[in-house]
């Protein structure tokens, strides 16, 4: 299964059917959800990591993450 269905689906559990169909007939939407699986993968490196500036990339992709579900529910409630 696509990755970016995997991340909404995780985040949304509650909106798997609409999560399903749009992710079928919008791009827009199957994009946002690239863009969230993408900013996890990335907040996951940042949190095993060793760096000195671990704290502030986990902070912005966690920012991220959080604007991109409210993009997510957003587009879900204009369907």
């Amino acid at each position: 299964m696509d990755r970016g269905i995997l991340a909404a689906l995780r985040l949304l559990p509650n909106h798997k059917k609409s999560i399903q169909e749009l992710m079928l007939r919008n791009e827009n939407f199957r994009a946002l959800c690239a863009d969230l699986a993408e900013a996890e993968f990335a907040l996951e490196r940042w949190e095993n990591s060793k760096f000195p500036e671990k704290e502030a990339h986990c902070a912005e992709y966690r920012l991220i993450i959080i604007g991109l579900e409210a993009e997510i529910r957003q587009t879900i409630r204009d369907r």
